[in-house]
């Protein structure tokens, strides 16, 4: 019929254009003419034909993932490995699998399912402007195998004529049978047959019915179900198919009970590839940008951001870190290497073994997990930012416990340290990582406050301010490493936060580039000195001023600020060079990171382990686990690069100011100071302008010598050097504190 119709109106075309059929009186209105000639070329002009399905005469091509210096990482489908099967061959279930959740309808069509999928498919080009799926399984072979992959009206209509007339050449098993011979499963498995090896090691025949509807569930997204990228997934989207089967009663409840609970063994990825976290992440967005079809058989050559040799480097360090620490219960890692001012991801180790199984293709850099008192610099940086604090502000590290409205029981932090260190200027608050003055800081700030502000950094998973509390301030919401990479960034960017970049350029398999990235900061070699800051504006928006992006980067550069916690020779210090760098430890020590960065190269680090077991306690300090990997690793980056960071901006000022208060250290006419005093930055307008008095009249506890709660009424009144934060919280130094009350904070 469709042969009959295209023939028809390739005739009809041919007579318009003849003379003589010009100058015969036109009976059919021109306006008809007219719209079959359109039909013609629009639909059936070089239309393929479905007896191209028989022989694979569509040929794919394989695409090249290649690092920034045309190093190959890994060839997608170099060849398309097939063995043919027949149906006859296989078990019933691998057939009703593929029916069940790719087409329930299958035998009771005619090539297209109008009401699923055509209704479905002009429903969602009329609200978004795009044409996506409801296509049938004959629609997906002529699609895959005869049709491009571009989203437009005229390949939806092509393939819904080829999808119907494949049905007039063909029986219904014939194009199942084709179907799964040709559907690709992902790497260079393409077939049923070739995909049973490939991740069961077995012939198809052999297949289970678990491994069957395992494997059914694949050609929707190769890589995204794949085993070999996120085994949870893989079940998830195993059950989904499961599922189908026993609503379409293909198997019964308890057959599909039974399925469920059913474990699975993939066999071990083999394939030659390198960077493979990095590989299947890029993978990913081509997939988005092109579609499977394309990235599968399309023969592109993808340039990534990915240095080779800086990959590499970065998982022989992580091997051999984590060796020296399994005995405390460290199983696992992980690495980002980016470029601040481009965003460019220069090596990805979102694993320690990518083949180790179960878990070794986890990517924990795109996983969320609690980056502990990392986040701490984001909640210092909002304050200063809003003028609510400075590098002198002092805090009071004291017991204290924080009350709200609606709050079951009052939240009292303590130190990792379980001490107490009293009057802290913000400084060495976040220097030494208190949690106290965090805490407290994030209670200024508002949670609502920070979490709004998040998403200026780029985190996009704290969303509701409801969801959390103050313990957000020490890693009590989860994040993912390429957005704490981003959100460093910040930081280094003075004030813009990148979003990460894995591409570099995509060229088609003519040679045509199809993407091309481009940023004035950009530098092909990495070894070529970035100099701050005479490489040009970082376009974006900023989270952050120029003037408090630099007092937290100075704040975590100062070797000194951090002394007191870390010690003077820490894994943080890179002999030589001026970075500037946080850890963080989640309370229950199953998350370990350290983050540091120059205006060249940032470097995140994660240690723990995939099933959330918690690490050795001794890794509390915060540097035993992460911190040495990211020493070594960015040692390796910045080895070739001048120290000159960070810069101050005009609108940052220094002052003198006391060690204990944070005030202004004024001079006496002898030209001393008033107190003991040290160098401090401040941004032009927030910095001290005076030394106030801080004797005041206080109840002291006759017994202890401990300031006296109000309740107190065996105290002496005394007049002493009293230090206030800005919470109101009060510290007598002149008391004794080995009994020091709570302090409670009402919060509003």
């Amino acid at each position: 019929m469709v042969e009959k119709l295209k023939e028809s109106l390739r005739n009809l075309y041919l007579k318009f254009k003849t003379s003589r059929f010009n100058n015969k009186k036109i009976l059919i209105p021109s306006g008809i003419i007219l719209f079959v000639i359109f039909i013609y070329f629009f639909i059936f002009f070089n239309l393929p034909t479905p007896y191209q399905l028989k022989n694979f005469q569509a040929t794919p091509l394989s695409t090249h993932i290649l690092d920034r210096n045309g190093k190959l990482l890994f060839e997608i489908y170099r060849d398309q490995n097939r063995t043919p099967i027949k149906l006859k061959d296989l078990p019933p279930y691998i057939a009703q699998a593929t029916i069940a959740i790719e087409d329930k309808n299958f035998y009771h069509h005619g090539g297209i399912s109008l009401v699923s999928g055509i209704l479905r498919a002009v429903r969602d080009m009329i609200i978004s402007r795009s044409l996506q799926g409801g296509s049938t399984i004959t629609q997906q072979l002529v699609k895959n195998a005869l049709l491009s992959q571009e989203r437009t009206i005229r390949r939806k209509a092509r393939e819904i004529i080829l999808a119907m007339w494949t049905e007039e050449v063909f029986s219904k098993d014939q194009i199942l049978e084709m179907y799964l011979n040709q559907i690709p499963y992902g790497g260079a498995s393409y077939g049923i047959e070739e995909a049973a090896k490939r991740y069961f090691g077995k012939n198809a025949k052999d297949l289970t019915l678990v491994e069957a509807a395992t494997l059914a569930g694949l050609p929707q997204a190769p890589s995204y179900y794949s085993p070999y990228n996120d085994p949870n997934l893989t079940i998830q989207r195993r059950n989904e198919v499961l599922k189908a089967l026993n609503q379409q009663n293909y198997i019964n409840k308890s057959t599909y009970e039974s399925a469920l609970n059913t474990k699975m063994q993939f066999k071990p990825l083999t394939n030659s590839i390198l960077a493979p976290h990095f590989v299947f992440y890029v993978r990913s967005q081509l997939e988005k940008m092109y579609g499977v079809n394309a990235v599968e058989e399309g023969g592109l050559n993808v340039y990534t951001t990915l240095d080779l040799n800086i990959q590499e480097q970065a998982e022989k360090v992580l091997k051999e870190e984590l060796a020296k620490i399994a005995d405390l219960h460290v199983t696992n890692g992980a690495i980002l290497v980016t470029r601040p001012p481009t965003g460019e991801i220069l090596a990805m180790v979102g694993s320690v073994d990518y083949f180790a199984t179960p878990s070794g293709s986890f990517n924990v850099t795109t996983a969320l997990r609690q980056p502990g008192s990392s986040i701490k610099p984001l909640n210092y940086g909002i304050g200063l930012e809003r003028r609510l604090v400075t590098p002198a502000t002092v805090f009071l590290d004291v017991p204290t416990c924080f009350e709200a409205a609606g709050q079951p029981a009052a939240y009292c932090p303590v130190n990792y340290d379980r001490k107490f260190h009293g009057p802290v200027q913000l400084r060495f608050a976040l220097g030494n990582s208190f949690n106290i003055p965090a805490v407290k800081m994030l209670a200024i700030n508002g949670v609502a406050n920070f979490v709004a502000s998040a998403s200026a950094f780029t985190i996009s998973t704290f969303k509701d301010p409801s969801h959390y509390g103050l313990a957000l301030t020490l890693g009590g919401g989860e994040v993912r490493m390429t957005e704490m990479a981003q959100a460093y960034s910040t930081f280094a960017n003075r004030g813009v936060a990148k979003k990460l970049n894995a591409i570099l350029k995509i060229q088609d398999k003519y040679g045509h580039v199809l993407y091309q990235f481009k940023d004035p900061n950009y530098i092909q070699n990495l070894e070529q000195p970035l100099y701050y800051p005479n490489f040009l504006a970082i376009v974006g928006s900023k989270a952050l001023s120029p003037e408090s992006t630099f007092l937290i980067s100075h704040i975590l550069l100062d070797n000194n600020a951090r002394s007191q916690e870390f010690g003077a020779s820490s894994a943080l210090v890179i002999p030589g060079k001026a970075v500037s760098v946080k850890t963080g430890t989640t309370d229950d020590k199953r998350d370990n990171w350290t983050i540091g960065y120059t205006p060249n190269f940032l470097t995140a680090v994660w240690v723990g382990n995939n099933d959330n077991s918690p690490m050795n306690q001794y890794l509390a300090s915060g540097i035993t686990g992460a911190a040495p990997i990211w020493n070594r690793v960015m040692s390796f980056v910045l080895r070739k690069q001048p120290d000159l960071w960070p810069i101050k901006p005009d609108d940052v000022v220094g002052k003198q100011v006391c060690w204990d208060t944070g005030t202004l250290a004024s001079q006496g006419p002898d030209g001393k100071d008033s107190c003991p005093a040290r160098f401090e930055y401040f941004i032009s307008g927030t910095e001290p302008t005076a030394t106030p008095s801080a004797q005041e009249t206080v109840a002291v506890d006759k017994s202890t010598g401990a300031l006296a709660p109000a309740s107190d009424t065996n105290v002496d009144l005394k007049q002493e050097s009293i230090i206030k934060d800005p919470l109101g919280s009060i510290y007598c130094i002149g008391c004794n504190h080995d009994h020091d009350a709570v302090q409670n904070v009402v919060l509003p």
